[in-house]
């Protein structure tokens, strides 16, 4: 019996192997390709435990895990050209799953990595045309859904083709390159200015309008004053010539006399002026008689002696 139990310790270390060489797992989150010889000869996509032929290292039978989860690849800073013939900056992600393994396999030997390169050149192909049929305002408007749909149409055929499926195509950005950039802000200086020279031109015409305007107004309203005041000037000239009417009519000999008061302080004030005047003057007769009547009814008798004129009169 003694001889027996390391014999028996290696069978069962065998059998062990060999059930374990047998048996594989598959998750929810895997599906399975089993090779046999490098060729497909079964795949598992429902999670469980299954089994296979062992001796894998003499390729008997291989298992292979493929994600079946939606994964996502990520383009970043792909140039592409408008209709406009500006070029700009795209980023944009795939999210996709493995749909036919055995198609994946024999397309890109299960690789991931390998997948995501292919699909990186024809999404690249994609956004080329899809921008290339519109202008740059389309990425930011309205039609950047209808955009991020016909690039995934467009791609759905050459997924198929590596045993993908693309679930979903998104943009996450659409921004200038550098020079188109700084194109773009020169052009957008250029406009500004120019509404700023608009807004400048039609201020200055509204305010040469409203300056012509408050300019007639300051010439109507001096006008029609300069107007009232002809018009109370000839009122106060005609009432003053009516107080003096009225007071002449009333004592003419007093308003004679006033007036030649009035008239004395007038040519006889400190003007520097000379005057030469007969004492029987006219002018002068209210210095000869308060009444102003001695020289009215008689001229200076011819035998008595003129009496001699002044040099001066102030």
């Amino acid at each position: 019996m003694a001889n027996r139990l390391p014999f028996i310790a290696v069978l069962v270390a065998i059998v062990l192997f060999l059930a374990y060489s047998s048996i594989f797992v598959v998750n929810a989150r895997q599906q399975a390709i089993v090779l046999r010889f490098g060729e497909i000869v079964d795949v598992k996509t429902e999670p469980g435990i299954y089994f296979k032929l062992p001796f894998s290292m003499f390729e008997a039978d291989n298992v292979q895990m493929i994600e079946k989860r939606v994964m996502r690849f990520d383009l970043d800073n792909i140039r592409v050209q408008v209709s406009g013939g500006k070029f700009y900056e795209v980023d944009a992600f795939i999210a996709y799953r493995v749909s036919d393994p055995r198609v994946f396999r024999s397309a890109v030997s299960g690789s991931i990595e390998l997948g995501e390169q292919r699909l990186k050149t024809r999404l690249d192909a994609a956004l080329r045309r899809v921008y290339g049929l519109r202008g740059f305002e389309a990425a930011l408007s309205e039609e950047r859904a209808d955009m991020m749909r016909e690039v995934r149409d467009q791609l759905r055929p050459d997924a198929a083709s590596l045993g993908l499926e693309i679930d979903d195509v998104r943009i996450r950005r659409t921004d200038l390159t550098a020079e188109v950039s700084q194109q773009t802000y020169d052009r957008m200086k250029a406009e500004r200015l120019a509404e700023a020279e608009r807004l400048r031109a039609r201020g200055n015409e509204a305010a040469q309008r409203i300056r012509a305007r408050a300019d007639r107004e300051v010439i109507e309203i001096v006008a029609e004053a300069q107007k009232e005041a002809e018009i109370l000037r000839g009122e106060g000239d005609a009432q003053r010539s009516a107080t003096y009417a009225n007071a002449y009519n009333r004592d003419p000999g007093f308003f004679e006399f006033y007036r030649s008061m009035s008239a004395y302080g007038t040519a006889l004030d400190n003007t520097g002026t000379t005057m030469l005047l007969s004492p029987n003057s006219e002018f002068l007769r209210f210095f000869r008689d308060s009444q102003g009547t001695a020289a009215a009814g008689s001229a200076p008798s011819a035998a008595a002696p003129a009496p001699a004129q002044p040099a001066t009169g102030q």
